[in-house]
């Protein structure tokens, strides 16, 4: 498994976001990006994550972050998951699991005493530069947003 650190330089990736667009990291060279992966569109934890990063979208935009949600959904999953409740950022589909390869984050997971393959739920955010510089191993799903800013300003 890949093991990334603060200070590494961010795995160039590219994907199909739930419109049907290519997306890639190059997409945000010179921007501050929020990277955030989910196991599942529509669970109640990555639900409570990602409405928390757009009910707080316009203080992150404002501080100067882009946000991009990424899961092994398929297209089709992230896009009724964007208007079920009005997610204002693109969510890359990733059912062949290559970005979450990529950055490290898909691994074994122990639920009712059973072990399956699934997503950590991860952060990373990457400035200008395509730098990791802050990564959140389990964030705070309801308050995610505020540490994420609270993290950047202490740098």
């Amino acid at each position: 498994m890949v093991t990334l650190q603060e200070g590494d330089k961010a795995p160039t990736f590219s994907g199909k976001d739930q419109d049907g667009n290519k997306i890639s990291l190059a997409d945000y060279k010179g921007k501050k990006l929020i990277l955030y992966f989910y196991s599942e569109a529509g669970s109640p934890t990555c639900t409570i994550e990602s409405c928390n990063l757009r009910d707080n979208y316009s203080l992150l935009k404002k501080k100067g972050f882009e946000v991009l949600g990424v899961s092994p959904d398929d297209v089709k999953t992230q896009k009724k998951f964007e208007i079920k409740y009005k997610l204002p950022f693109p969510l890359i589909a990733d059912n062949e699991h290559l970005i979450t390869g990529l950055y490290g984050v898909r691994d074994m997971k122990k639920l009712f005493g059973r072990e399956y393959m699934g997503i950590l739920r991860t952060t990373f955010i990457i400035d200008e530069n395509g730098i990791i510089r802050k990564i959140f191993h389990k964030p705070k799903n309801k308050a995610h947003a505020e540490e994420i800013v609270k993290a950047w300003n202490e740098n």
